[in-house]
C-alpha cells in the first residue's frame, strides 16, 4: 500500500471514528445524531471544532473537558483508534475498490454494536436491520461471498439464534437472546456468508463462556 493511501485511509479511520462515538453515545438515549452539536456529557458545554480532532484533542486536554475539567471516558480515543486501525488494515488486505464502502460499512456497524452492547446490552435495529440488505447486495455486487451463501447465511444465523431463544423461554423461563442479537447474526451472515458465520458463533460462544 502507498503510504498516502496509508495515511489518507487510517485518517479517514480516525474521522469516522469520532462520528461513531456520537452514535454510540446517542443511538441508545433515542437523540438525534445531528443536533445538537457535540456537547460535554458532565456540563452539557458545547464542544468547540479545535477540541474534536480525533485522537490529537484528547491528548491536547490530557483527556478532561476545556470546560468543566470532567475527565473525557476513554472509549472516546480508543474507538477512534480501533477504527482507524480496522479501515487500515482493511484496505491493506482488500485494496481500494466498489465493495470498499460496504466493508468499512460493516466495520463501522460493528463497532458501534460492541460498545452499545457493552455499555447498554442492547442491539439497536438502526444498525442491524439496514447491514442485512447491504451485506446481501454486496454479495450480489461483487460475488464474495456467493450470493447463496450470503442468503443462507442470513436466515441460518437468525434461525439458529431464534430457536436459541425459544429453547431459553421455554425451558429456561427466561430471555436468552433478543431481537437485536437475531438482526446482528443476520447481519454477519449476509456479509461473510454461512460458515464464516458459524464460525463467528462458535468464537462469540467461546470467549463468551471464557
Amino acid at each position: 500500500m502507498e503510504p498516502v493511501v496509508a495515511v489518507g485511509t487510517f485518517l479517514f479511520g480516525l474521522t469516522v471514528g469520532s462520528f461513531l462515538n456520537v452514535c454510540i453515545y446517542r443511538l441508545p438515549r433515542g437523540e438525534s445524531l445531528v443536533l445538537p452539536r457535540s456537547r460535554c456529557p458532565t456540563c452539557g458545554g458545547p464542544i468547540k471544532a479545535w477540541d474534536n480532532i480525533p485522537l490529537i484533542s484528547f491528548l491536547l486536554l490530557r483527556g478532561r473537558c476545556r470546560a468543566c475539567g470532567a475527565r473525557i471516558a476513554w472509549r472516546y480515543p480508543m474507538v477512534e483508534l480501533l477504527t482507524g486501525l480496522l479501515f487500515l488494515l482493511t484496505v491493506a488486505r482488500f485494496g481500494l475498490g466498489p465493495s470498499t464502502p460496504f466493508l468499512l460499512f460493516f466495520l463501522s456497524a460493528l463497532v458501534v454494536v460492541t460498545f452499545i452492547d457493552l455499555e447498554h446490552q442492547i442491539i439497536p435495529h438502526v444498525i442491524t436491520l439496514p447491514a442485512i440488505p447491504l451485506g446481501l447486495l454486496m454479495s450480489l455486487l461483487f460475488r464474495s461471498p456467493p450470493f447463496a451463501e450470503a442468503v443462507v447465511g442470513a436466515m441460518a444465523g437468525a434461525g439458529f439464534l431464534y430457536l436459541v431463544a425459544v429453547y431459553g423461554e421455554v425451558l429456561l423461563r427466561k430471555e436468552s437472546m433478543g431481537g437485536g442479537d437475531l438482526n446482528l447474526v443476520a447481519a454477519i451472515g449476509a456479509f461473510l456468508g454461512w460458515k464464516k458465520m458459524l464460525l463467528t458463533i462458535f468464537l462469540g460462544a467461546v470467549f463468551g463462556s471464557v
